[in-house]
């Protein structure tokens, strides 16, 4: 057998092996099975959950983990499904229009009739396999339209949720986070809407 065909049998082996290897995707919205039940009570305004940021650093295809202090791994055979902030979105507004029992009105004209509109901003978004899903975020709340005329309420939360091994876990461990995150909003959107004294949750 010629030099030529044993290197070409060589290239095409390699290029099998690379095209055999799958991609893995993963979505931030659990299935339905796993969300927290419909409100009881719905809330008085509709919602609309406004554009969520995510950090720079994580803001790709790819599943971003942390490597011991300082070294950061995009997986390239691990992605997200979309974007990682419309991910995180359409996570947090699921999971809130189930707690508040009320639809995300996001992109819908207002009608002049009031809504609760909710800002999130994702400052850290860290996966370490093995250890923890942690979710660092600030967000608000205010009323837009009608002749409300209340002030706007930010709040802040941190949420660390332990993860076993793998990826799968990894993910819910982040999808857990999220819950955790939209459940706070939500409590505190319902006493902000009642017009009481509303205060941000503790983490």
């Amino acid at each position: 057998m010629s030099r030529s065909w044993i290197l070409a049998g060589a290239v095409a082996l390699g290029l099998a092996g690379c095209a055999s290897a799958p991609l893995h995707y993963y979505t931030l919205v659990a299935p339905a099975g796993a969300a927290a039940p419909a409100a009881a009570t719905p809330a008085p305004y509709p919602f609309e959950l406004l554009p969520v940021t995510v950090p720079a650093q994580v803001d790709v295809p790819q599943l971003v983990v942390r490597e011991g202090g300082q070294g950061m791994l995009p997986l390239n055979d691990q992605r997200w499904i979309a974007p990682l902030g419309d991910e995180v979105r359409g996570a947090v507004a699921a999971d809130l229009a189930r707690a508040l029992g009320v639809a995300d009105m996001s992109g819908l004209p207002g009608n002049g009739q009031p809504r609760l509109r909710i800002k999130l901003d994702v400052r850290r978004f860290e996966s370490v396999p093995g250890e923890h899903a942690l979710l660092d975020a600030a967000w608000s709340l205010r009323l837009t339209g009608g002749s409300g005329g209340q002030d706007a309420l930010a709040c802040s939360s941190r949420i660390s949720e332990p993860v076993a091994a793998g990826y799968d876990a990894l993910v819910a461990g982040h999808q857990q986070a999220l819950a955790v995150l939209a459940a706070r909003i939500a409590a505190t959107a319902r006493a902000y809407e009642a017009g009481g004294q509303a205060v941000c949750p503790a983490d």
